[in-house]
């Protein structure tokens, strides 16, 4: 069975960072690309980082420069370094996992989501 545990979400004011967890488990199972997706009130969930098991990365437009993401791929875990944060940026952050086993593919599992709450 494969979980994806996000930790590090909370409050904090304009300006401050945060770093945002994913821990991925699942006996027998290779997690691939990962990533970090989230969903502002009111409007539908969107990509914000993604990052191969070979260190490649891209991101929104809206966070380049500002939040990095990381892996640990001995630990299956994946982090978003998010700096400068802006109010536009509360939101429920959710890890995500491109999930394969020998020669089969599961495709995309998520985590229950993280709330990232930033005030001005």
């Amino acid at each position: 069975q494969v979980q994806l545990a996000e930790s590090g979400g909370g409050w904090v004011q304009a300006g401050g960072s945060l770093r945002l967890s994913c821990v991925a488990s699942g006996t027998g199972f290779r997690f691939d690309a990962m990533g970090w997706y989230r969903r502002r009130p009111g409007k539908r969930r969107e990509v914000v980082a993604r990052i191969t098991t070979s260190g490649t990365t891209d991101y929104a437009d809206s966070v380049k420069g500002r939040f990095t993401i990381s892996r640990d791929n001995a630990k299956n875990t994946v982090y978003l370094q998010m700096n400068s944060l802006k109010p536009e940026d509360t939101a429920d952050y959710y890890c995500n996992a491109h999930v394969v086993s020998g020669r089969y593919d599961f495709g995309d599992y998520w985590g229950q989501g993280t709330q990232v709450t930033v005030s001005s």
